[in-house]
C-alpha cells in the first residue's frame, strides 16, 4: 500500500511560504478523534480479546492481567460509547454482563490483524534500533 489511501483525507491548503498546511491533524479532526480512541493500548486489547467472541468482565480481567479493573472498565465504555462493542446484562443472581463485538467493531479486526502481523514481524528490527538509539544516547 502506497501514501495515496492518505492522501483523499488530507486537506491541504498552500501557506504562503509554500509550504502545506494539513488541517487533519487539529484537535477537532474527525480521523484523529477516531485513532486516539481505538489506538490506545486497552482499547487494543479489549477489541482483540473479544475477537474470539463474547466474554465476560471477569474473563476479559484475566485475559489481560495487567489491566486494572478501573481501566478496562473505562476501555469498555469507551467502545461501547462508540458503537464497537455490545454490552448484555443477563438477569440474574448476581446480574451476569456480556460483551461482544459490533458489526461496525468485527470491521477493525482485518486491519487490527495487519497492524498485529506488522509488529511481529518487525518486532527484532524495532528492538535492534531501540537499543542501538540507547547505546548513543547514554
Amino acid at each position: 500500500m502506497d501514501s495515496a489511501i492518505f492522501s483523499t483525507w488530507q486537506d491541504q491548503r498552500p501557506r504562503g511560504d509554500g509550504a502545506v498546511e494539513r488541517e487533519q491533524w487539529n484537535a477537532n479532526c474527525p480521523v484523529r478523534g477516531v485513532l486516539d480512541k481505538i489506538g490506545d493500548k486497552w482499547s487494543m486489547l479489549v477489541l482483540m480479546e473479544l475477537a474470539v467472541g463474547e466474554q465476560r468482565f471477569s474473563a476479559l480481567r484475566r485475559s489481560i492481567p495487567d489491566i486494572s479493573q478501573k481501566m478496562l472498565t473505562q476501555a469498555l465504555r469507551s467502545l461501547q460509547r462508540d458503537g464497537l462493542v455490545d454490552r448484555e446484562v443477563f438477569a440474574s443472581v448476581p446480574p451476569s454482563v456480556t460483551y461482544r463485538l459490533t458489526p461496525m467493531g468485527k470491521s477493525l479486526l482485518e486491519p487490527f490483524g495487519s497492524l498485529v502481523l506488522w509488529a511481529s514481524r518487525n518486532h527484532p528490527a524495532i528492538s535492534a534500533a531501540r537499543d542501538e538509539f540507547d547505546g548513543q544516547a547514554a
